[in-house]
C-alpha cells in the first residue's frame, strides 16, 4: 500500500534525459535566482526596519519606542513565516506553485513600493501587510519546487538545497549593503543641524530587486523547468492516482514521517528565536555598544546583518561537499536529527562569544564601560551562521523528502511556522533587553539553544528510525 502511494517527483522525467546524474538540472540554477532577488528584497527591508522604527520621525523614522519596536520586527517576522502554512494549503489544492510564486512576488513589490512612497504608520502597517501576504505565497513554494527537481532517493538532494541556500544568502549579502547605504549613508543629509536618513530609498531598492527576480522567473520558467509546479499539486495526485487510491488515508510510515517533521519543527523554534536576534536586540547593541569606527569611517549597523551570508557564501560549498563526501562514504552521512542538534549547539556557541562582549560593554547604555570591538560581532554571527548550515537547508531538504506529496507544501508550511512562533518569541525576548539587560537574555538564549540541541542529540537515533 505504501509503495502504491508513492509519486514520482513532477521533474522525474527530466531528470531521466538528464546526460549525467553528476550535474544538478539547470532549473535549480533559475530557482536560485529568483530566491536570490527576494532574499534581496526582504533582508534589504528587514536591514532597516528597526533602525526605521526607532529613529526619530524628523530623521527620516518613526519615533517608535526600542521595545515597542523590536516586538513590531518580532511581529511582522514572524508573520511572515506563518501566511506560508496558508499559501501552501492553497497551493496544495487549488493553484499551482509557479502561479502562487507570481502571486506573492508581485504583492511584495507592492509592499516595498508602499513603504517608499508613504512615509507614516499607516504607511508602514500596509507595507508591512503586505510583504506578509505575499511572502505566504511565495515562501513554501520556491523551497518545494527544488525537491520536485529530483527523485526520492537521489543523493543530490541535500547538496541542491545547501547549493540553493547560497542563493538565498547571495542576496541576503547585497541587501544590506546596497539598501543600508542608500538609507544610512548616500542618501543621508544634514539639515539645521539635524540628521536626516533616506530610509525609503532603501525600500525602494527592495522593491526593485524583488522586480527582477520576477521578470527572470516568469520569462525563463517554460525552458528550465518545464511542466514543474503548473497544477496544484492536489490535481497532480488525482491524475496519477485512481480515485480510490486518491482518497486513501496515509500509511503508518507516512504518519511517522509527518510526526518527525513536526518534532523537529518544534525543537528549531528556539533555534530561530536566538538567530533572529540579529535584526533586533544584536542591531541596537551593535549601534549602541560596539566601536563600529573602523580607517576614519564608520561602519553602517545594517552592513553588519551582511556578516551572516557572507560567512554562508564562502562555506556552504564546502558544507555542501562534506555532505555529499560523507554519503558516498562507508559510514555514511550524519543522521539529520544529529545535524540540526549540532546546530543548535553552534547557535549557543555564538551567544557565548557575545556574552564576552557585553561583560566588556555593560548593559546600560547611558553607563557604558567600554564600546566592545566589532569581532566580537563578527565571530558571534559566524558560530550561528555555520549552526544555521548546520540546521536550516537540511530541514529543508527533509521536508521534501519526507513529507506525503499531497501535502508537501503544507508540511513545508508547517516548517516554516517555527519561524513564525520564533520570531514573536525573539521579539518579545528582545524587547526584555531593556529592562532585564542584554546579558541576562543572551545567557538564556545561549544555554536553552545548548541545551536543546544536545537533547536532540540524545534522541536523534530514535527520530531516524521513524523517518528511515
Amino acid at each position: 500500500m505504501e509503495a502504491a502511494l508513492k509519486l514520482e517527483p513532477a521533474g522525474q522525467q527530466q531528470m531521466e534525459e538528464q546526460p549525467s546524474k553528476k550535474k544538478h538540472p539547470p532549473g535549480l540554477y533559475l530557482l536560485f535566482f529568483t530566491e536570490l532577488w527576494e532574499r534581496f528584497s526582504y533582508y534589504g527591508m528587514r536591514a532597516l526596519l528597526t533602525l526605521y522604527l526607532t529613529t526619530a520621525l524628523v530623521s527620516g523614522g518613526l519615533g517608535f519606542k526600542e521595545s515597542t519596536a523590536v516586538s513590531i520586527y518580532g511581529f511582522y517576522t514572524g508573520f511572515c513565516y506563518f501566511t506560508p502554512l496558508i499559501g501552501g494549503y492553497l497551493t496544495d489544492r487549488f493553484i499551482g506553485r509557479r502561479v502562487a510564486i507570481t502571486i506573492g512576488g508581485i504583492i511584495m513589490a507592492l509592499g516595498n513600493f508602499a513603504l517608499f512612497a508613504e512615509h507614516s504608520k499607516w504607511g508602514l502597517y500596509l507595507g508591512l501587510l503586505l510583504l506578509i501576504i505575499g511572502n505566504g505565497f511565495f515562501k513554501p513554494n520556491i523551497s518545494t519546487l527544488v525537491g520536485e527537481l529530483y527523485e526520492e532517493h537521489d543523493k543530490r538532494r541535500d547538496a541542491a538545497f545547501t547549493i540553493f541556500y547560497m542563493g538565498i544568502n547571495v542576496g541576503a549579502f547585497f541587501a544590506p549593503l546596497v539598501c543600508g547605504y542608500l538609507a544610512e549613508d548616500y542618501f543621508k543629509t544634514t539639515v539645521n543641524g539635524i540628521v536626516q536618513y533616506g530610509f525609503k530609498y532603501g525600500f525602494l531598492a527592495a522593491c526593485i530587486g524583488m522586480i527582477i527576480g520576477q521578470l527572470l522567473f516568469n520569462l525563463l520558467g517554460d525552458r528550465y523547468l518545464g511542466d514543474i509546479g503548473k497544477v496544484s499539486a492536489g490535481t497532480s495526485a488525482k491524475k496519477k492516482m485512481s480515485g480510490s487510491t486518491a482518497k486513501t488515508p496515509l500509511t503508518k510510515k507516512e504518519k511517522q514521517r509527518t510526526a518527525v517533521i513536526v518534532i523537529l519543527t518544534c525543537f528549531v523554534i528556539f533555534f530561530w528565536a536566538g538567530f533572529e536576534q540579529a535584526g533586533s536586540s544584536l542591531t541596537i547593541y551593535t549601534e549602541k555598544f560596539v566601536n563600529r569606527h573602523a580607517f576614519g569611517w564608520d561602519v553602517p549597523t545594517s552592513w553588519f546583518q551582511s556578516l551572516n551570508p557572507l560567512f554562508i557564501i564562502l562555506l556552504a560549498p564546502m558544507i555542501s561537499a562534506l555532505w555529499v563526501k560523507l554519503s558516498n562514504s562507508k559510514k555514511g552521512d550524519l543522521k539529520i536529527p544529529t545535524k540540526m542538534g549540532l546546530g543548535m549547539i553552534l547557535l549557543g556557541l555564538g551567544y557565548m562569544v557575545l556574552l564576552l562582549a557585553v561583560m566588556r560593554t555593560g548593559s546600560d547604555e547611558q553607563h557604558i564601560i567600554m564600546k566592545a570591538n566589532m569581532l566580537f560581532i563578527v565571530f558571534t554571527y559566524f558560530f550561528h551562521t555555520v549552526g544555521e548550515l548546520f540546521l536550516s537547508p537540511v530541514g529543508l531538504s527533509m521536508v521534501s523528502k519526507l513529507a506525503p506529496v499531497r501535502y508537501a507544501s503544507l508540511l513545508m508550511g508547517v516548517w516554516l511556522l517555527s519561524t513564525f512562533v520564533a520570531n514573536i518569541l525573539g521579539g518579545q525576548l528582545a524587547s526584555f533587553t531593556q529592562s532585564l539587560g542584554y546579558f541576562e537574555i543572551f545567557s538564556l538564549i545561549g544555554f536553552m539553544a545548548m541545551g536543546l540541541g544536545v537533547i536532540l542529540l540524545l534522541i536523534s537515533n530514535k527520530l531516524t528510525k521513524m523517518m528511515e
